[in-house]
Order: C-alpha cells, then structure tokens, then sequence
C-alpha cells in the first residue's frame, strides 16, 4: 500500500505543479527608480487574495503568478522606502484588471503615469471605464479638483459645497445607470458582471438586477463575483425585516466555533465591522455603552469581522474595548457570514429579537438606543 501510495503521488505531482505554473506576469519598468524604492500588488483571483513585493532595479520590477481568470489589482510603487502603507494610501498607487497575459507597464516617473502593453483585459477594462463616465477613483479625483477651483471663501461656504457634493452625486447616479446599461448592452462580457455587480449595490433592486443578471451566460455567474452577486440578490429578501436570520456558524479569534442558533432566546445585534473602518471605530464607544446597559437583561452582539490581518482585528477588539463575542474567518470582503447577508459596506447591522427575527437593519447612534430602549422596555434617554 506504502508503494502504491508513492507512485501515486509521484504520477499526480507534475499535474499538481502544471495546474498551477504561471500563466500571468506584470513587467514594470518606471525611470530609473533604484534601492529603496518598492513596488507592491493585492490582487483578487475568484475571490482569493494575493500579495506580493519586489525591489527595483533601474526601474525594473516583475510579477508573476497564477490566475483562475480575470483577476482585479492594486499596485502601489514606493518610491522613498516609506513601506507599503504609506504606499498605499499617500502614494503612487493604481488600480487594474488583468488576465492570464504578459504584462508590460512603463512610465518615466510614476504608476499613475503607466501605459500597458500586451493585456486585452486591461484594454476591455479601460473601455468600459470609458462607456460608463470612468472609475470611482476618477470621479473622486474630479470632485476633489472642482472643490479646489473655488476660492477659500467659497470653500467655507455650505452652498458651495452643497453643489460641488450634488454634482458629484449626480455623477455617481448617472455612472450607475450606464453600468446597468452596459449590463443589458454587453451580457458577454466580463465587464457585464462587474457593471451589475457594483450598480446593484447593497441593497438591491431586485427586480432590475435579476432578469440582467440571470442573462449572462453561467460561465460568468459560476465565478465567484457572480455567486457572491447571486448571494447579495437572495440576501436581499432572506435578511429583510421580519424574516429569520440566516443562521451562521464562524470561529472566534481563538479558534472556537461561534453559532447563532446557540443565541436564541436573547436580543443579538449582528454587527458587521472591521479595523479599518472610521465610521465603526466611532459607533463602538455607543456600542459598549449599550452592552453595558443591556447585557444582563438579555442583549448579545456578535461582531463578524472583515478584517484579512488577525493582529489589527484583534488590537482593535483591545484597544475599544469590546467585550462580546467576535468572530472572522479572515477573508477580508470574502467573509463568509458577510456574503450570506449581502453586506457590501460597513458599518452594517441586524438587530434580532429573541426567536431570532430580524426587527431592525442598518441601526447605529440614536435609531439604535431607541430600539433597544423599545424592546427591553426601558425609558429612551439621548446622549
């Protein structure tokens, strides 16, 4: 049996390392950039993060890897040895789709800069950018410059900024529609399935996205954007008001399973947060404050983290103080409980009563306190 064993494995492992020989490569090449500048990507293969870094050499850098399809990028280029995070959030970064193709990207000074050459899905991408008035980060850059050509008195002035923030509103809403038009226009392209996913949103139109989405073809929605896409859709009537929640089972930051059925009989909000999210940093001080008024008359949370770094989940929980019960399965927007709710943005939440209804969705600050104060009959005070 021992020998058979050998000589199966012996025949499956070239298979095994075939199956996942590179089939992609990114060939940079920006000035003459040397020591210690850095390049640095996170990219998602049907639904699986990668990262990689690499040193410069006169400008050179490569990756290389595997990917199952169409693969979507954030490249940042450090160009002073600062470190990825500064990179990233005050640098040269860029974001990109790519496929199973030999890349090159050239500038003379800057990613931002970068022309490619050699990816058809990049090509495809930028086309579509183009078809629905360009990506997010394109119109954030515009509404930051039309804010700028104000003078400082009319930076100051709220009318001013409430016109700069409408156009900008009216640019995202017209951008959402041509998403939904590309969809119906382009059903075979991947690009479909990106329009229909970011236009549906978190909270779906039902009726819209499905008869759009159930004509692509299935090789688009087998693939994870379009299973989670799918799961958002389902998400949407299984997690409305007055429905059971969907029951869930993740571990906890020592490794222990957590399952929702083991809370019924108690008041749980389901909280949907991560380390690096502003908004649910502020919200935890109300939270512990609730918890703390609560807990012995019957009232859990359970905070499901999207956080992919254990050490930033787990430093978050200390530093705020969070002394109920956390899990994550560390998949970052991949958390398996948060696709099964369609969570698309944090903060998010859902408020279950005792036989783990939902009765209440999206509540946080004062909407929240008055709930509770509601259902464990207690006189509301504001803060």
């Amino acid at each position: 049996m021992k020998t058979y064993n050998i000589i199966l494995l012996a025949i499956l492992l070239p298979f095994c390392a075939f199956a996942q020989a590179p089939n992609f490569s990114l060939n940079g090449k920006i000035g003459t950039l040397d020591k210690p500048a850095m390049a640095y990507i996170d990219y998602m293969d049907n639904g699986v993060g990668h990262e990689d870094s690499v040193a410069l050499v006169n400008g050179s850098f490569k990756f290389s890897g595997y990917v199952s399809g169409n693969a979507y990028a954030r490249m940042a280029l450090d160009h002073t040895g600062g470190g990825k995070g500064k990179a990233v959030y005050t640098g040269d970064v860029i974001y990109f789709y790519f496929g199973k193709e030999q890349v090159s990207i050239t500038s003379k000074d800057s990613l931002q800069n970068a022309v490619f050459k050699g990816s058809k899905v990049y090509d495809e991408s930028e086309a579509y950018n183009k078809e629905i008035g360009g990506t997010i980060m394109a119109l954030t850059k515009a509404v930051n410059i039309d804010f700028n050509r104000g003078t400082e008195a009319q930076k100051k002035d709220t009318a001013y900024t409430k016109a700069v923030d409408q156009r900008f509103r009216k640019n995202i809403q017209d951008r959402n529609e041509k998403q939904f038009l590309f969809a119906k226009n382009h059903p075979n392209s991947y690009f479909a399935l990106v329009a229909l996913s970011e236009a549906a949103g978190s909270k779906v139109d039902v009726a819209r996205v499905t008869p759009l989405f159930n004509a692509l073809p299935k090789a688009l929605r087998e693939t994870d954007t379009g299973k989670e896409l799918a799961q958002r859709i389902e998400a949407n009537t299984t997690t409305a008001l007055g429905k059971q929640a969907p029951l869930f089972t993740q571990n906890n930051a020592v490794g222990k399973p957590v399952s929702l059925a083991d809370y019924k009989g108690k008041v749980v909000l389901v909280e949907f947060w991560a380390s690096w999210c502003s908004p649910c940093r502020a919200e935890n001080p109300n939270l512990v404050k609730q918890y703390q008024t609560y807990k012995d008359k019957g009232f859990e949370i359970i905070s499901v983290s999207l956080d992919n770094v254990k050490e930033r989940w787990l430093e978050a929980i200390e530093k705020d103080g969070l002394a109920w019960t956390h899990v994550s399965d560390l998949k970052g927007w991949n958390n398996e409980v948060g696709r099964l709710y369609g969570v698309r943005a944090v903060p998010a939440s859902f408020l279950l009563d005792a036989q783990g209804k939902i009765i209440g969705n999206g509540l946080r600050g004062e909407p929240l306190n008055k709930k509770l104060a509601e259902v464990f009959n207690q006189p509301h005070l504001t803060n």
